[in-house]
């Protein structure tokens, strides 16, 4: 793929960087792919749709100038499908750089994955496990990697982690399977990063804020409709992309892993997302449920 002029104005530091985004076609994920387009990367964008993502390629590249802007499509509620794209990815012989994950999802009821896993915990922290650790060897290759992993100030709505019930099958209460996914996010990263020690690839976690996206749009007419009622007092996509860009671009966090990053400034979590032992479990517990323990 051959690169254009940047717009004008727009950074061309990234250019020698090669950055995969899930959940790239909306909200913070799209916002986030547009900057770093911007800035001159090669993007990766990971979809569910490909006709909507054919359409936010077009746009990116339109309005960034960028032309090194690849689409690839999974369903990362389906372990075979972020295989599948890893295998994808891998066969490129392309670098990685740097691994966004950022897709998410919020329900009002239960629901399974194809694998028989809730769908919360499959897609907010299961993904992100397992298509870091498939492509885990690529970064390691890569001078400077970064992981980042966005998580949220939700997660305080969890007070431990339930490695016992992770889809937590007792009373479905929304939020809290929501900040369940979250904790395990800063849990995943914090372990991430203390394993990651000396390879010089870094991991770190952020909190975007109350953002204006399709998060939760998924659940009918009353969820739509309570959420655009909200909406005004919702910060920007482009707000709310600033801590992922950030932690993928600036020098000022080069070398920095293992940290929760809020607006840009490090910020303490929760003491249950500071559980080292917790984290250990959470990792074994995730290597199993994702078949990567055999």
């Amino acid at each position: 793929m051959s690169k254009s002029a940047n717009s004008e104005g727009s950074e061309n530091r990234l250019s020698d960087r090669t950055c995969m985004i899930t959940g790239a076609t909306s909200g913070i994920g799209r916002a986030t792919a547009l900057a770093l387009a911007r800035m001159g990367a090669t993007l990766v964008l990971v979809c569910r749709d490909h006709a909507r993502g054919e359409g936010v390629r077009s746009e990116i590249q339109q309005q960034s100038g960028n032309g090194n802007i690849e689409l690839m499509c999974a369903d990362l509620a389906s372990q075979a499908s972020i295989r599948q794209l890893a295998d994808n990815f891998l066969s490129t012989n392309q670098p990685l750089h740097v691994l966004i994950n950022n897709a998410g999802v919020v329900n009002l009821q239960r629901k399974l994955t194809i694998d028989g896993i809730g769908e919360v915990f499959a897609v907010n922290h299961l993904a992100y496990f397992l298509l870091t650790h498939l492509l885990l060897a690529r970064l390691c290759a890569a001078p400077r990697a970064r992981i980042v992993n966005v998580a949220s100030e939700a997660h305080r709505f969890a007070k431990r982690i339930e490695l016992d019930d992770v889809g937590q099958r007792g009373r479905y209460k929304p939020m809290r399977i929501y900040g369940h996914s979250k904790l395990a996010n800063l849990l995943f990263t914090a372990e991430l990063a203390r394993q990651l020690a000396g390879t010089g690839v870094t991991a770190n976690a952020c909190h975007p804020g109350a953002v204006a996206t399709r998060l939760g749009q998924n659940n009918g007419m009353l969820a739509r409709l309570a959420i655009a009622l909200v909406r005004p007092f919702f910060r920007s996509p482009e707000r709310g992309a600033a801590t992922s860009i950030y932690l993928a671009s600036s020098p000022a966090v080069e070398g920095v892993s293992g940290r929760y990053f809020m607006d840009c400034r490090e910020a303490a979590p929760a003491p249950q997302a500071r559980d080292a032992e917790a984290a250990k479990r959470l990792w074994n517990l995730s290597l199993r449920l994702t078949g990567l323990a055999a």
